[in-house]
């Protein structure tokens, strides 16, 4: 198969696992669950660790129970300053322009967090797109909905897209439409459960297939 377009995730694709700004994001999550729940953050991490799995988001989790403040949410998870802890990638600028490919962003976080990221890693100018949490309607990736509206923003097709993303669920809902994915990295999280609306919602059910890699400066090896 001959591929067209690659569609990247961001967070700890672009950049690795091991960045301050993931344990930031984490961090940040975990006291808006402390917050709502009235609860300590070791419970807060006990009742996201148990019900993650079914749902495509902690946003997703949250508004299930109830939450309705979606942009207190997203303020709070993604401040003005959080791009202080992202250290720079040196040789990303120079690989993705490596890349004969045209690409582009879908990620589950708002535009304001893929424009400060995409900035402080020097990058911003290569990708085509971004597409975010609200032009998905708050239905992120694994939604099908989510991958749909990442590729009719730059008219692409699920058939020719290669999609790269670090967590397994996500890179599950691309090839349950019958794409090709790649799985970035070793710390994947747990699959979604059987019960989670965004997979009930992959109407098509086909069978895709992933291929795994350590990190995406690999991926010329399998274009």
């Amino acid at each position: 198969m001959k591929y067209k377009h690659l569609l990247f995730d961001l967070d700890n694709t672009l950049y690795p696992s091991s960045s301050d700004m993931d344990k930031g994001i984490t961090r940040r999550m975990l006291e808006c669950v402390a917050e709502y729940f009235n609860c300590s953050i070791e419970r807060a991490i006990e009742l996201r660790k148990e019900r993650i799995t079914h749902y495509s988001t902690t946003l997703e989790w949250l508004r299930s129970e109830g939450m309705s403040d979606i942009e207190k949410f997203l303020a709070h998870v993604h401040p003005q300053n959080e791009a202080d802890e992202l250290q720079p990638q040196p040789h990303l600028r120079e690989f993705l322009q490596s890349l004969p490919l045209p690409m582009s962003i879908l990620t589950n976080a708002p535009h304001e967090h893929a424009d400060r990221v995409l900035s402080k890693l020097g990058v911003a100018d290569l990708f085509q797109t971004v597409t975010d949490i609200r032009d998905t309607g708050f239905n992120g990736k694994p939604y099908p909905s989510a991958y749909k509206a990442a590729l009719n923003k730059v008219g692409a097709d699920l058939e020719t897209t290669l999609f790269l993303d670090d967590m397994q669920k996500y890179t599950d809902g691309w090839c349950a439409l019958g794409g090709t994915s790649v799985l970035i990295g070793d710390k994947n999280g747990r699959p979604l459960s059987k019960d989670a609306k965004s997979m009930a919602n992959a109407e098509q059910n086909k069978k895709g297939r992933t291929i795994r890699l350590k990190s995406i400066y690999e991926v010329p090896e399998i274009l």
